[in-house]
């Protein structure tokens, strides 16, 4: 997120299923009737889903004026087109008789819409209109460093290389200022028309809809997200108070201080949701001997943007996934246009068909870079292996397991496959005394992501349901940060700002739980290759790269698509239908001691 700290966009699934408009009128009374309905839709979708992705497609590589109406055209048809269905749907539930996939089917168009408009006339379009234009917003957005302009994705890079406080605190007000606070009263009009839309579909509000999509009711996923974050957050709690004492160190008191919140723009993230950045800051001693630096290895290699794609291709490829069309290399997006303004952020889309898959980025050669190609790739593979069901199934089980196999692969970015596919060399493969020192520098990356998942989305669900009104907006997002993630503000914030804006997803309007389900699943699904993989190592350093069991369990989950609910999913790879935070305990259970020890007689509270 950034990639991984990305945030990934599936573009066939976030802007909708596209369908033909149904009249509203009376449920049908025969199973027949409602079987034959949900033939229609997934009949006539496919046309429809090419012609909304190809404009999204071309709105996000070419932000103009005129492509960002094209796309709020588009995405106005699709969500009038799927609130007729959904509504239909939620009829023909209704009818007794039913086979399990009808019923599913049914479920899933009235689950499907991420933002739903209300049959009021010119909803859709209203609607439409608000989110490209906040879309729009974020990708021209610009902040300021020593006054000049920087753009998103330099100042993103910027947050996480410069190390003089004054301008971490002026790059992050900035681009809060300049692109969240523009945001704000469109943003109370989406949730003011999404809200009207949901209600029409049975549910309390849009938040209620979003939570509903997991399997279960809304109240029982929420329930989920918190039992597995009390059982992380000792993990989280004393890594945060390690990494508040080593900034202390290196800007002082009066910069920060040795306990408490931690300011957010220290953390080398403009979002505080990735640490990764300054682990040069709080590494731990070195113990000598051999170690890396990815980055540079990428460069003494020579590896460009198109180099490090193909080279996580070729990972899944040695699971025994086939290789990508060549329509991906030559319609994909890997660098930033010189030309044009383009939306950065990393994402993998399926236009069309499973040959008709991309990926739209702006790489650097870095190993942050690096990871998010094998992230993205896994959002690419999982749309090929889905193709043989039926257009409705034709989605990952749900966002949280996509996010995970791009995730569970990364995890296997280790010395062990670097040696194989010749960026390390055998003599520089640090030892069991580096263990600490990668285990930190992961978890600053895994483990910081948890707590920011839940603000997102607890924020919003606070929005949607009126708990946190318009005037609360910033207010309410700052106590959640402090609440769990134990950060502040570089600098008091007025109430007419806007600063989750500031955040490509809230721009976007897309829910965020699904990364924090991908954090735990992907130790889950890791724990499990390895197992298959016969590592007998520590879990840390394994890497099932070219390991064809592996590749077959991951297949075989991956291509049910989501014919079956997702824990039934989750199961055809761990054996448990089931979300643990045991493995990635397991896996960070060395750090966690030595952290403890780091710690040891100090207040670690904020």
């Amino acid at each position: 997120m950034g990639i991984p700290k990305t945030a990934v966009l599936l573009a066939a699934i976030s802007i909708g299923r596209p369908a033909i408009a149904a009249a509203r009128s009376d449920p049908p009374s025969s199973p027949a009737v409602v079987d034959a309905f949900v033939q229609k839709v997934e009949a006539d979708s496919v046309p429809l889903t090419q012609a909304a992705n190809q404009a999204n497609w071309v709105s996000w590589t070419d932000i103009t004026d005129d492509t960002a109406a094209i796309a709020a055209r588009a995405n106005a048809t699709l969500t009038t087109a799927q609130v007729g269905w959904a509504e239909k749907a939620a009829g023909y539930a209704k009818i007794p008789g039913l086979s399990f996939n009808t019923r599913r089917k049914l479920d899933l168009l009235r689950e499907d819409i991420a933002l739903p408009a209300p049959s009021t006339p010119g909803a859709a379009d209203t609607l439409g209109d608000l989110t490209a234009k906040l879309t729009a917003i974020y990708g021209r957005g610009q902040g300021t460093l020593g006054g000049r302009p920087i753009s998103g994705t330099d100042i993103e890079a910027a947050m996480g290389t410069e190390r003089d406080p004054a301008k971490l605190a002026e790059m992050w007000t900035s681009w809060h200022d300049q692109v969240g606070t523009p945001m704000k009263p469109d943003y109370g009009r989406i949730v003011e028309i999404s809200n009207q839309g949901a209600r029409e579909l049975g549910y309390a509000d849009t938040g209620a809809m979003w939570r509903a999509s997991y399997d279960m009711p809304p109240a029982e996923f929420t329930a989920l997200l918190d039992k597995v974050w009390n059982e992380v957050r000792p993990l989280y709690v004393q890594l945060h108070c390690y990494v508040g004492r080593r900034l202390s160190e290196k800007y002082g008191p009066e910069v920060q201080k040795p306990e408490g919140p931690i300011r957010a723009d220290l953390l080398g993230d403009m979002w505080a949701q990735d640490w990764e950045n300054i682990f040069d800051i709080v590494a731990p001693p070195a113990p000598g001997g051999a170690t890396y630096d990815l980055t540079s290895l990428l460069d003494v290699h020579g590896y460009d943007p198109l180099k490090m794609v193909r080279t996580g291709e070729h990972f899944y490829r040695s699971l025994g996934f086939e290789p990508l069309p060549d329509s991906f290399w030559q319609r994909s997006q890997f660098t930033k246009p010189l030309d044009r303004e383009v939306v950065c952020h990393a994402s993998a889309w399926w236009i069309d068909n499973p040959d008709d898959i991309r990926m739209k980025t702006c790489l650097k050669v870095n190993a942050v870079d690096f990871a998010t190609v094998h992230h993205e790739l896994g959002h690419d593979f999982y749309y090929r292996s889905f193709d043989k069901q039926p257009f409705l199934y034709q989605a990952p089980a749900n966002g949280g397991v996509d996010e995970a196999i791009g995730d569970f692969v990364s995890l296997s970015i280790t010395p062990d496959y670097l040696t194989k596919i010749g960026l390390l060399r055998a003599d520089q493969m640090p030892g069991a005394d580096q263990d600490i020192a990668l285990l930190l520098r992961s978890a600053l990356e895994k483990v910081t992501l948890l707590p920011f998942s839940l603000v997102m989305d607890k924020w919003r669900w606070g929005v949607f349901d009126g708990s946190i009104t318009p005037d609360r907006y910033e207010s309410a997002w700052n106590d959640l940060r402090r609440t769990y993630q134990g950060v502040v503000p570089p600098s008091a914030r007025s109430q007419d700002a806007f600063d989750p804006g500031a955040k490509y997803h809230v721009a976007e309007v897309t829910p965020y739980s699904a990364y924090f389900l991908a954090r735990v699943l992907q130790f889950q699904f890791f724990q499990s290759a390895c197992a298959m993989a016969g590592w007998k190592g520590p879990l840390h350093r394994c890497s099932f790269y070219g390991n064809r069991v592996v590749g077959d369990h991951l297949r075989r989950m991956l291509e049910m698509g989501r014919s079956r609910p997702w824990l039934e999913a989750v199961r055809a790879m761990t054996g448990k239908a089931e979300v643990s935070s045991d493995a990635m305990l397991d896996y960070y259970r060395p750090l966690m001691a030595w952290l403890q020890r780091q710690n040891a007689g100090e207040v670690c509270s904020w």
